[in-house]
């Protein structure tokens, strides 16, 4: 590397073990430099890496874009100095100064991997089993790739897409609930090109796991279906290699290569212990770690020699040059879906879709059909999964409520033999049913989409977004475009009770930055919150929708709803001919409520209201100042409706908010909406009482 500091000394022969100890050496490094960081997971994981990265990861440091590149997972993501060194070493645009600056602001070193922060970094890694969920989403999207693109023409196959997933796991991840759901469904997906390698050192924070941490790991992957191999040495890159090379020869079955290591391998006082998990190991223990390792070079100095042993570039460029050959002859033999693949890999929507968007829109204004967003997310998915065959959908075994599928999206499923199982048209299935599996679903989703290829998207109540929050959190964090469907909004789901209706969860996903949150009132509202969320290429949404059927809300034009929020009715429009003297700010269900008690204040009292539908404040509050001050006018009272958490609505300067601020009860809809006040004539009230003040 041109930019590295070259050790004068002589350089031992490169071996494999050389190759570990440049590794543990710029961990240890590194994490002395931050004063801050875990040397063990790096330090002990290092042979595994030499197998891996130096025999058989397919990438090319110089395009670490290239579509058909193994994608590679460090799931235990506080071990971030292994990826970074090993990302440094074989040749990536990370110089030996962003180690120096491991964990420093501005650094491209942060102190867990992140996507789109470093080159070469897959996903976004830290909250643990995340990591091996998103390695199944990205299998799966592979897999799914593969079986639509590729093509057998005689003696001819035609592999563009044909690649591994690897990923490093530690016994956090495994700990970790989300592991179960992720593993147990790449096993039922039969994703033979998913290679897990499992760091079983023994140790986290706590020290020993053992006390607390007993599952046969084996035996539970060969339940949920996968190809096991036990007990390799994880210090052996011999042993690892060969472990390797037998799991890729798996023709239907992920693999699990458990790999037997020590933390900190290497440090004479540290290893073995939880004190080499997550700290500098000191600078008198670096300096006996060195003397054990036979490593004489000095911090952040590693030899020309070993560099070379490492250097991934020409390797990278060749099998790129090697497979543009191969795409080549693909697309001389299959323009169309050569095109139709780049397109998908760059996540472009096709040059139509505008029209299918507006299409959509005008279609469910025209019909001004009255049925439950649900129904109405149901009926813009008609359109869009036609239109777009990158769309993957699915639901957490709540598809019949959640009207996740369409007629263009048959269910997934796969035969014996692990292949996708086909129509008579020659096409799979696009609707996953992953099973009562919230958060694995939501992290599995992300994983797809940062594979490419497909924008995923997935149902479940809106209560139980709480169990997928922080998957959604990390495709905020990582700007991916993951859909979440969400229904049964409020406590209009009636009588299944507070266990399953939401009163934070709006406004709690509301806080996440960088996720757009929906909250349509009527089928156009849907139909435009579906296609922002479609052509918002870095972000995630979530669309929160009712099970009760909510009546189309009449309006003259449709173009502002996609601003997240727009002036609905004026005073004119309920037969008063004078300005509004407040205004009433309403979301999803509740905006029938605003309409109604608009038209009693004006026939009742002759006050005069605007009604402000805003689907989403999220992309409302990215609007200009002068849009904004437009919609809610300076000067006039506000009233918010929503059945939900109030707090989130006084940044409005609102005077007052008709919302819920406990929790529901069991009973009937209508009943637990006049018990709660959400009634045209509490709403009416409420701007009466503001307007008297």
């Amino acid at each position: 590397m041109s930019d590295a500091t070259v050790s004068p000394t002589t350089a031992p022969a490169v071996t494999p073990l050389v190759q570990a100890n440049a590794i543990r050496a710029l961990a240890m490094d590194a994490v002395q430099a931050a004063n801050s960081g875990h040397p063990g997971a790096p330090m002990g994981m290092a042979d595994m890496a030499v197998a891996l990265w130096g025999r058989h990861l397919r990438h090319n440091p110089t395009n670490p874009a290239w579509a058909n590149r193994d994608r590679f997972v460090l799931s235990n993501g506080h071990g971030s100095m292994l990826i970074y060194a090993l990302l440094h070493l074989t040749g990536y645009k990370l110089p030996i100064g962003e180690l120096k600056n491991f964990r420093q602001l501005g650094s491209k070193t942060a102190g867990h991997p992140e996507v789109g922060h470093t080159p070469g970094v897959e996903t976004t890694t830290g909250p643990l089993g995340q990591g091996i969920t998103n390695a199944v989403g990205m299998a799966l999207a592979e897999k799914l790739l593969a079986s639509e693109f590729n093509r057998t023409v005689g003696d001819v196959h035609h592999a563009i897409v044909d690649h591994h997933t690897y990923v490093f796991m530690g016994d956090g991840c495994l700990m970790e609930g989300i592991s179960h759901e992720a593993v147990a469904l790449a096993g039922a997906w039969k994703l033979n090109k998913l290679i897990a390698l499992y760091d079983d050192n023994g140790i986290s924070i706590d020290g020993q796991v053992a006390p607390w941490f007993i599952d046969d790991t084996p035996k539970r992957f060969e339940a949920c279906g996968w190809n096991v191999i036990r007990a390799v040495d994880g210090h052996d890159a011999d042993a690892v290699d060969a472990a390797i090379a037998a799991a890729k020869n798996s023709a239907d079955k992920p693999t699990l290569i458990c790999c037997k290591t020590h933390i900190g391998q290497g440090s004479p006082n540290r290893a073995n212990t939880a004190k080499a998990h997550g700290e500098p190991l000191g600078a008198e223990e670096i300096k006996l770690t060195r003397e054990a390792l036979g490593w004489s070079h000095e911090p952040f100095k590693i030899p020309k020699d070993v560099y070379a042993a490492w250097d991934a570039k020409d390797a990278g460029k060749a099998a790129e040059a090697a497979w543009n050959t191969q795409f080549a002859a693909y697309n001389a033999a299959f323009p169309e879906l050569a095109k139709e693949f780049v397109r998908r890999m760059k996540g472009e929507l096709p040059k139509a879709f505008h029209q299918v968007a507006v299409n959509a829109a005008v279609e469910a204004h025209t019909k001004a059909e009255t049925v439950a967003s649900r129904k109405a997310s149901q009926i813009a998915l008609e359109h869009f999964t036609a239109a777009l065959p990158e769309l993957l959908g699915g639901s957490a075994d709540l598809t019949g409520s959640n009207l996740t599928n369409t007629k263009s999206t048959p269910n997934l499923r796969f035969d014996l033999a692990g292949n996708v199982v086909k129509n008579d048209a020659g096409v799979g299935g696009r609707h996953i049913n992953y099973g009562v599996r919230e958060f694995g679903m939501a992290a599995i989703m992300n994983g797809v989409a940062l594979h490419g290829g497909f924008i995923p998207y997935g149902g479940t109540f809106l209560t139980f977004s709480d169990y997928s929050r922080n998957a959604i959190r990390m495709a905020a964090l990582m700007k991916q475009r993951v859909i979440h469907v969400f229904t049964h909004d409020s406590i209009g789901l009636g009588e299944d009770g507070p266990t399953h209706q939401s009163i934070e969860h709006v406004a709690s996903l509301r806080l996440i930055p960088g996720l757009d949150v929906w909250r349509p009132a009527d089928t156009a509202e849907t139909a435009v919150a579906w296609a922002v969320a479609l052509q918002t290429a870095h972000r995630p949404s979530a669309l929160c929708l009712s099970r009760q059927n909510l009546p189309y809300a009449p309006k003259t034009d449709l173009a502002d709803i996609s601003k997240g929020a727009y002036v609905l009715s004026e005073p004119a429009d309920v037969g008063l001919k004078k300005k509004a003297q407040a205004v009433i700010i309403a979301t999803g269900s509740e905006v029938q409520l605003a309409l109604k008690a608009q038209e009693a204040l004006a026939k009742e009292h002759k006050i005069a209201v605007r009604v402000v539908s805003v689907p989403s404040t999220s992309v409302f509050d990215r609007q200009s100042a002068e849009y904004k001050a437009a919609v809610l006018p300076k000067g006039l009272p506000r009233v918010a409706v929503e059945m939900g958490s109030t707090d989130g609505w006084w940044k409005y300067g609102v005077s007052a908010v008709v919302g819920i601020d406990t929790y529901g009860e069991s009973a009937p809809a209508p009943v637990l909406f006049k018990h709660f006040g959400f009634t045209p004539e509490n709403v009416a009230d409420t701007v009466r009482t503001v307007l008297a003040k």
